[in-house]
């Protein structure tokens, strides 16, 4: 299976290539398009908090108050 740091690579490889312009081209009569900005937006966002989960741990703090 690819690391999460691989598939980020990917992802923002392939955001690029978007913003740069080649979302779209065609080859004779075919006609291919790449994959959808804000999917690929969202899948970023996705990878970079599991990375992020994975390096710190938790983003959830608990605390315990006192009894009486």
């Amino acid at each position: 299976m690819e690391t999460l740091e691989n598939q980020l690579t990917r992802v923002q490889a392939a955001i690029a290539a978007i913003e740069s312009g080649a979302q779209e081209y065609g080859i004779g009569s075919r006609k291919v398009t790449k994959g959808d900005l804000k999917t690929l937006y969202d899948r970023e966002s996705s990878l970079k908090q599991q990375l992020a989960y994975e390096s710190v741990g938790t983003t959830r703090a608990y605390a315990r108050w006192p009894t009486r």
